[in-house]
């Protein structure tokens, strides 16, 4: 890239950490090192606040936090929240009644709790990954009756989680915006919402120029991210359609993708 980065943003899952959770040391000292030489990081995720904030911790980052795949920023040292996009009650009643008929495991997100009906197998996954705990209600439909979601997340089998998104971009086009982030995970927001939104919303904030900021990601989700970034990276592991817009791949999680982007592409003149 032509200008040196003066911003990272990182997504989490699937880039910092895999289903295990943990960030390796390899990526821990590259973090380090360029934290040491005057580049700040954030993080990008589809994650809840609470299920984010360990990460920024282990990581030292003061920068906001982008969490529900933009839809709130959240500065870190005092929990205040910057920005929020909720998705509007007449489509969050809608997707209910579409996943009462579909049979389909829902939930709905606000106040950075999230809500489902029942725990099964689908909310024990998410559950184990988010490191946080539904609240279980009788009825969606009752308990957003009157309230927007700050996302809404489908939780099913790969396969089907990719029919279905693909079924509810088209019921909900111009909407809502639907993304995948984990195979198993259709998530629903407002459409004004994405992560490369919310990365020219910190990059202004922090005084940063959009030219100076390099973006890693690995799902589809990180889509409007990397397009929006300076300069894009996309994990080995990517899916083909984010490795197209990328302007650099990387290895994956498991050979410490990260710590190579940031070598290669943030710190090679540091």
């Amino acid at each position: 890239m032509s200008l040196r980065p003066r911003l990272v943003a990182f997504d989490v899952d699937g880039t910092l950490v895999g289903r295990d959770l943990k960030i390796s040391p390899g990526v821990r000292e590259a973090v380090a090192r360029m934290r040491a030489a005057g580049v700040a990081g954030c993080l990008v995720t589809g994650r809840m606040y609470r299920s984010t904030l360990p990460f920024v911790r282990e990581l030292h980052f003061d920068a906001p936090v982008i969490c529900y795949q933009g839809a709130a920023i959240i500065d870190p040292a005092t929990d205040d929240v910057l920005d929020h996009v909720a998705l509007s009650n007449e489509v969050v009643r809608e997707l209910i009644g579409a996943a009462e008929a579909d049979r389909m495991h829902l939930q709905l997100y606000r106040n950075d709790e999230y809500y489902c009906e029942a725990r099964n197998r689908y909310s024990d996954l998410y559950a184990s990954l988010a490191m946080t705990e539904p609240v279980v209600v009788p009825s969606l439909r009752e308990a957003f009756a009157y309230s927007p979601a700050t996302k809404a997340v489908i939780v099913s089998d790969a396969p089907v989680a990719e029919r279905y998104a693909a079924s509810l971009s088209e019921r909900l086009s111009g909407r809502a915006y639907v993304t995948r982030s984990l195979p198993e995970f259709v998530e629903l927001l407002d459409p004004a919402v994405d992560k490369g939104a919310a990365l020219r919303f910190v990059a202004g904030r922090l005084g940063i120029a959009m030219e100076e900021t390099l973006a890693i990601g690995d799902s589809w989700n990180d889509a409007p991210l990397l397009r929006a970034a300076g300069f894009g990276v996309a994990m080995g592991s990517a899916p083909p359609e984010l490795r197209e817009i990328a302007d650099a791949s990387v290895d994956d999680i498991a050979h410490d993708g990260v710590a190579q982007a940031l070598d290669a592409y943030v710190l090679s003149d540091a």
